[in-house]
This record gives C-alpha cells, sequence and structure tokens, in this order.
C-alpha cells in the first residue's frame, strides 16, 4: 500500500522522465555515422580523382602521396583505436601537401635545368623538334580540305583519289566510307560538324596550328593548310634514330647527340632549341653565387630586404606600441572611437591598398604631388631612395594597426598590481615601463615580432603593387629593380611576369636559399626570446 502510494505521489507531482531506450541510442549512431559516411565518401571522391588524374598525367609520385593519404583517412575515420588522429589527421594532411612537399618539390625544381626549352621529358622533346621543324614536301599534291568540329576538337578532311579521309591532332587518316561530295568540295560528314568559313576565320589560329598526321609512322608527315581550302604534306627535316639516340638533319646530314644539358649537340657546339629537364646537382647554386649577372644585384638586393624587413618591423612596432600606450590610458576620451578609426588600414586587402597608394604617389597625377604638393613633380615611385622611402612609408600605414592590436592587448594582460608595487617601491613612471612594462610586453609580442619579419622578408604583395620592383637598376643585365627583395627578384628571374626567358631552376635554388636565410634568423631569434620567459 505505501509503495502504491508512493508511486500515485510521484505521478501526481509530475510525469516521470521515461528511460532513454536503446532504439534512441541506435538512432543518434545512425545519424551520426551517416553523415560520417557521406563526408568520407566525398574525400574518397576526390582522393580518387586525383589518382585518376596523377595516373593520367604519370604522376607516380602524387599517386602514391594520394592513396596513401585517402587510406590512412579512411582507416583513422572508421577505427575506434585511432581517436586522437581523428584531430591531427587534416592538419597534418595539409602540413604535408602545402608545406613538406612544396618545400621538397622545390628543392628538386632547384637540381634541375627546368625552365624555358627544358620544361618536359626527351620523348617530347624529340617530338616537338620534329614537329617545328616540319617543311612541306616539295612538288606534292594538293589535296581538297574542309575543317571539322566534333565537340570542340578540330579536324580535317581531305579527298583523296575519290575517297574521303578524316583525321585529329593525335589520330592519323581514315577513311571516311558515309562522306558526301558534291562538286568536288567535302559537304557532310557523319560524326562531325563542317565549319562555316566564319567560323574558320574565328579559330584561324588553330586551323593553321593543327597537324593531322597522314599514318603512324611518323616520317610519312602530316598534313597542315594555311587557307582552310587546301592541305598539303609535311615532313620533318630531322630525323630521329631511336637505337642510336640521335637527331640528323636531312638537309644538311648534321648528326646531333645529347649533352648533359639535356639539349642535341652538333660536333662544332650548336644545339637544337627544344631540350628536356635534366638532372643538374648545385649548378643553379653555382650560378647564383658564381654568375656576375646574378652575383652582384643578389647582395645589394638581399641587403635592402633585410633593411626592409628589420626596418618595416621596427617602424611599425614602436608607432603601434606607441597609440597602444596613449589609447591604454583611460584619462583619454573616445578611446574607442579612435581605436576603430586606427584599424582601417589592417580592414582593407594589402595588396589592393599597395595599388591605391601606386595611384596616390604617382609623379604628374597622384593626389599628393598634385593636391597636397601644389603641383609638386617629385619622383616618389621612380627614384631608387624616394622609392625605398616610399615602400617605407606605405608598409607603415599597413602594418602599424596590426601592432597596435597586439600591444593593447599585451598591455591590458598586464596586471595591475605588479605596477602598483613598482609604484609602491618608488619607480618613476619611466624606471616603471623599462624596468616592468617593457619586458612583460615582450614576453607576448617577441613571437609575433618574430613573424612579422619573416612576413615582411617575403613581402611579395606590397613590392609588385606598389613599385613593380623598380626604378630598374642600370647595371643590372638581369631584370631587378632598386626597390626589389628577395622573393620579387626570384619572379623576376622566373621569368613569370613575361621580361625574361623562364628559368624555374635558378628561381627555385634562390627560393631554397631564401627559405635557409629566414629559417635561420627565426631559430635564432627564438632562441634568443627564451630569455624572456625567466621573467615570467
Amino acid at each position: 500500500m505505501s509503495a502504491r502510494t508512493e508511486v500515485e505521489r510521484r505521478t501526481e507531482a509530475g510525469r516521470p522522465t521515461p528511460p532513454v531506450s536503446r532504439s534512441s541510442h541506435a538512432r543518434t549512431f545512425s545519424r551520426g555515422f551517416a553523415a560520417k559516411v557521406v563526408l568520407m565518401a566525398l574525400v574518397n571522391a576526390l582522393g580518387v580523382y586525383v589518382i585518376l588524374a596523377a595516373w593520367a598525367a604519370e604522376s607516380y609520385g602524387v599517386l602514391a602521396a594520394m592513396v596513401a593519404l585517402v587510406v590512412a583517412a579512411d582507416y583513422v575515420y572508421f577505427s575506434r583505436r585511432t581517436l586522437p588522429l581523428k584531430y591531427l589527421l587534416p592538419g597534418l594532411a595539409f602540413l604535408l601537401v602545402y608545406q613538406v612537399f612544396v618545400v621538397a618539390y622545390t628543392g628538386y625544381v632547384a637540381l634541375t635545368n627546368y625552365g624555358d626549352g627544358h620544361n618536359s621529358t626527351k620523348e617530347d622533346a624529340v617530338e616537338a623538334l620534329l614537329i617545328q621543324n616540319e617543311r612541306r614536301v616539295e612538288g606534292s599534291a594538293a589535296y581538297p580540305l574542309v575543317v571539322l568540329d566534333d565537340g570542340g576538337e578540330l579536324a580535317f578532311a581531305i579527298a583523296d583519289d575519290g575517297e574521303v579521309r578524316v583525321g585529329r591532332a593525335e589520330t592519323p587518316l581514315e577513311t571516311a566510307e558515309e562522306a558526301v561530295v558534291s562538286d568536288g568540295v567535302i559537304t557532310e560528314v557523319p560524326g562531325y560538324e563542317v565549319l562555316p568559313r566564319q567560323a574558320v576565320l574565328e579559330r584561324q589560329a588553330e586551323v593553321t596550328a593543327l597537324r593531322v598526321p597522314v599514318s603512324d609512322d611518323p616520317a610519312d608527315g602530316s598534313i597542315r593548310t594555311q587557307d582552310a581550302r587546301n592541305g598539303y604534306v609535311f615532313v620533318s627535316t630531322l630525323a630521329y634514330d631511336e637505337a642510336a639516340d640521335t637527331m640528323t638533319d636531312t638537309l644538311t646530314g648534321t648528326v646531333y647527340t645529347p649533352n648533359d644539358e639535356g639539349m642535341f649537340e652538333a660536333p662544332d657546339g650548336t644545339t637544337l632549341p627544344v631540350g628536356w629537364k635534366v638532372f643538374v646537382g648545385l649548378e643553379n647554386f653555382a650560378t647564383a653565387f658564381g654568375d656576375a649577372r646574378y652575383s652582384g644585384p643578389f647582395l645589394q638586393v638581399l641587403l635592402w630586404t633585410l633593411a626592409f624587413a628589420v626596418l618595416s618591423v621596427v617602424t611599425t612596432f614602436l608607432l603601434g606600441l606607441f597609440l597602444a600606450m596613449v589609447f591604454n590610458d583611460e584619462r583619454v576620451r573616445g578611446r574607442k572611437i579612435y581605436r576603430t578609426l586606427l584599424i582601417l588600414p589592417y580592414a582593407f586587402p594589402g595588396f589592393l591598398a599597395a595599388l591605391l597608394w601606386s595611384g596616390l604617389l604617382n609623379r604628374r597625377f597622384g593626389f599628393i604631388n598634385s593636391v597636397l604638393l601644389g603641383g609638386a613633380e617629385i619622383p616618389w615611385l621612380t627614384d631608387p631612395w624616394l622609392a625605398k622611402l616610399s615602400v617605407l612609408g606605405v608598409n607603415l600605414w599597413l602594418g602599424f594597426p596590426y601592432m597596435f592590436l597586439i600591444c593593447t592587448g599585451a598591455l591590458q594582460s598586464i596586471p595591475k598590481d605588479v605596477l602598483e608595487a613598482a609604484k609602491i617601491d618608488g619607480a618613476s613612471r619611466f624606471r616603471t615601463w623599462r624596468s616592468v612594462v617593457l619586458p612583460l610586453l615582450m614576453v607576448s609580442t617577441a613571437p609575433l615580432l618574430i613573424s612579422s619579419f619573416a612576413f615582411n622578408f617575403n613581402n611579395f604583395n606590397l613590392i609588385y603593387m606598389l613599385t613593380g620592383g623598380g626604378p630598374r637598376m642600370a647595371d643590372a643585365s638581369v631584370p631587378i629593380g632598386h626597390t626589389d627583395i628577395l622573393i620579387s627578384m626570384v619572379y623576376s628571374i622566373s621569368g613569370l611576369d613575361g621580361t625574361a626567358d623562364k628559368n624555374y631552376g635558378l628561381a627555385s635554388a634562390l627560393s631554397i636559399v631564401i627559405f635557409l636565410i629566414v629559417a635561420t634568423i627565426s631559430v635564432i631569434s627564438f632562441r634568443r626570446t627564451r630569455s624572456l620567459e625567466e621573467i615570467n
């Protein structure tokens, strides 16, 4: 009776919470598991896509790495024994792909002659040489020709002794049985669209560059056209002997053999224009420091880069610290408004701000010269020293908000009882700032100053958008300017800006040098900052 009364009392007070059933656990588990399966399916789909692309490109190193990552991801996220790795694997994967692989591949390229004329394999170089040295066979017949289109890919159809033969860049000529010829002109080819004259003119460059092999034997030549009406047989003036590994000029009889530089070389030292990528060891590093074209400008650029990085950190830190101390004083009214205004330069993208300043500092039409200075023509960006001062000034405008923010946070984190203790001990304001505030401030900001140095050491966006590395050094035989830092110098030497031949091997060697310089300075700086830890 008492037990029944207790049950009734609980029921009257409120309905008891029903226990969680096993079906609820199963339902929750199945939903989470289903979400995991969907996410892992997407990861595997992306992995398979990369694997297939690597297989097609014969990049077996990338293929093996991707297979390992996919297998590791599936094992980690479907196993109950790898809980810590579930959080670590994404970061490790990105570290391997975007850091370790990039550094390793850059080091590999630095040991090769990769660049213009040496950008592929020997097989591709042989094929390119044979194609580039094709000439029309003298006295060969002209074949009536039309240009075809198959899903965006061009093809040729020629009329040859009453039959129509069709071919593409990768497919030799084959007979098209059901093609229609009217009055000697091919009007219809099954599976293809005969391009009208206007469409041919719009794609004229593609049409004239297209070559269709006559047969599977490269010695038979290829069909090419200049007017999209008549096709002619072109045969290469070079002949490659695979067994002897030689290239022979059939017009002069000159025999070219492979050399250590990845090119076909004649006995008199002349070479064919297309080569292939080969291992050259430390030759690029020897060129960087031994060739006068690069060694002289490299030293100047290195000194300017170090000065730029150091001065950028010092000026932005001092200005940011000064403003942080001013607006950390409670007696200043409207501190929130001022702080908001001061971080506005930090809110704009750096490359866009640098491009804007490039216009403001224009010698004739810039706002600073034409308005603020009453029409003066000061060469802010064309004089070597003024250009360097302009770079430092613009970087100060872009960088001090960051230092202002971190110094403000560091100042506000200093315990007030420490400052009060210094005041009780009779320390003056300057003594308190020098012996208490500054050391505690450096504990928090020193690692950030080191990272800021590394960032400014490679601040490519500012140099490229503001001055483009100019003004150009008059005595330099390579495209290097007075405001170039090492990273922009590498960009110019690589040839990506179109001012010079592409030389990825030399550019990669210089990139490795930059990496070693920044890494060495950072390691030394971090070791020196350990002494600050004793202050805590």
